[in-house]
């Protein structure tokens, strides 16, 4: 039996959040292929409720926090663990990276804990962001190292104070260079580190089964959303310059925490801050609206909405990272006009949703059904 140590620092349970609902996946397909997984989580995210509910699922056999074991450590053992630090880290930009890398005190000492007592074939980080969980580690023993990337991380921090280019971006792709195996989930992400990495560079999608829909549809249009800057922005530009164009007689149903973010009241606006089970909207909605305006990488939720045969209206980050661009049930716009004009069109003609349903069903099948992403799986921890 392969075993398997797997980290993700939030909480794979919570299933409304794109990057949750990806480790989710590869929990579901660990346990399809009766692979032994121990689970270390962020107790900022995780605690011990969500590791026994995880186990009861039979997705986990243990389940670690890294802030298990706590040591004080005094004021001169702190003074030297700075300076080897900085030893270590002197010829890079610390100052204008350092939010690449999120240990805190005592998680590198923690994971390093499991892995002394613990043997594994490979060792699974989520987001170069926790890379120093393995970096100089002295207990990787025989251990494959394999990270998920979920997405291209440098993007992300071009407004942020202090940003450079080429220090952020040689720090993403230093920290990728400590593992053996990557896995990337858009074409865009694998073209650009095929490019500088030496590695085994691996397209895995999110894997989803066709769904059916149900005969009773409740919602013209869902919109399912974290609370994440691009999606706040992206929201305030739907709720501000779409909406006021449709009907209001079209059901919309808002689904997450980006409901935190629409304080406004509407009456044909049904909102769900948490939904368990995401099929519970999905199966009685008509179509799926992706409006995003910055991003990187694939949008889980896309998948998600194609997977039931959902056409989908989206800005043209909305289909970032799939395979194709075009007749895969995406109609795509970055204007308000045509935006709200493509949703309108999509409830009232049937011939040109029925024409957008068969895309959707076809490109899902083509390049994100479950099986064909389990393949791939298989050749990275089957081998």
């Amino acid at each position: 039996m392969k075993k398997v140590l797997y980290f993700y620092s939030e909480n794979p349970l919570l299933l409304t959040q794109g990057n949750n609902a990806r480790a989710m996946g590869l929990l579901k397909y660990f346990k399809s292929k009766n692979i032994y997984v121990d689970f270390v989580g962020d107790p900022i995210y995780v605690n011990d409720f969500h590791i026994q509910q995880l186990k009861s699922e039979k997705l986990i056999n243990n389940g670690f926090l890294l802030d298990g074991l706590k040591r004080k450590k005094n004021k001169i053992q702190k003074f030297f663990n700075k300076l080897n630090f900085q030893k270590k880290t002197k010829n890079r930009s610390i100052n204008k990276v350092k939010v690449l890398d999120r240990l805190r005190d005592n998680h590198h000492e923690r994971f390093n804990d499991i892995l002394k007592n613990n043997e594994y074939d490979y060792i699974l980080i989520s987001y170069i962001f926790w890379t120093g969980l393995i970096e100089n580690s002295k207990h990787i023993k025989k251990a494959k190292l394999i990270i998920d990337t979920h997405d291209f991380i440098t993007p992300h921090f071009k407004s942020e104070k202090g940003f450079e280019l080429g220090a952020f971006f040689a720090e993403e792709i230093r920290s990728l260079s400590f593992f053996d195996k990557i896995l990337v989930i858009s074409i865009e992400e694998k073209y650009i580190f095929d490019q500088f990495l030496d590695k085994e560079i691996h397209l895995i999608s999110h894997p989803e089964e066709l769904k059916h829909k149900s005969e009773k549809e409740l919602y013209d249009v869902v919109y399912v959303a974290s609370d994440n800057v691009h999606n706040v922005k992206s929201a305030k530009w739907f709720f501000e310059k779409v909406y006021p164009l449709l009907s209001k007689n079209i059901k919309i149903c808002v689904v997450g925490k980006i409901n935190n973010c629409i304080p406004i009241t509407l009456e044909n606006v049904h909102k769900i801050d948490y939904i368990e089970d995401l099929e519970e909207v999905y199966s009685v909605s008509k179509i799926a609206v992706c409006p995003m305006l910055s991003g990187t990488g694939v949008k889980i939720k896309v998948i998600e909405a194609l997977s039931y045969g959902l056409p989908i209206v989206c800005n043209e980050r909305g289909v970032d990272g799939l395979l194709n661009k075009t007749d895969n049930g995406c109609l795509v716009t970055n204007e308000e006009t045509v935006f709200a004009s493509y949703i309108e069109r999509l409830i009232s003609e049937k011939e040109f949703y029925n024409h957008h349903s068969v895309l959707a069903k076809d490109y899902f099948l083509n390049n994100h059904e479950k099986n064909k992403t389990y393949t791939e799986l298989d050749r990275i921890f089957l081998k």
